[in-house]
């Protein structure tokens, strides 16, 4: 098991939308890819990401208001994954 704040992965994903509401905002995104083929010579990076984690969704609802309008669709973005301590008693 990974140490707590060993960064496991990282991931490549894409916004597709974002929908401003009353109380904030909803973020979808996605793995990065492609339509037709990635470079043979491996050049793309998101050819990289897309054979490691071809596909993967994340949504969050943000109520930060600092950070309105900070995301919009097609913005690409690194996640990285890193191990947060267990809750307490377990």
């Amino acid at each position: 098991m990974p140490e707590v704040g060993e960064k496991v992965m990282r991931a490549k994903l894409v916004v597709k939308s974002v929908e401003r509401v009353e109380s904030g905002e909803n973020i979808k995104m996605s793995a990065v890819s492609r339509d037709g083929s990635y470079p043979e010579d491996g050049s793309d990076e998101d050819n990289t990401f897309a054979k490691f984690s071809p596909s993967a969704t994340f949504e969050l609802f943000c109520a930060n208001e600092a950070l309105f309008g900070k995301l919009n669709p097609g913005d690409r973005y690194y996640v990285d994954f890193t191990r947060a301590p267990d809750r307490p008693g377990r």
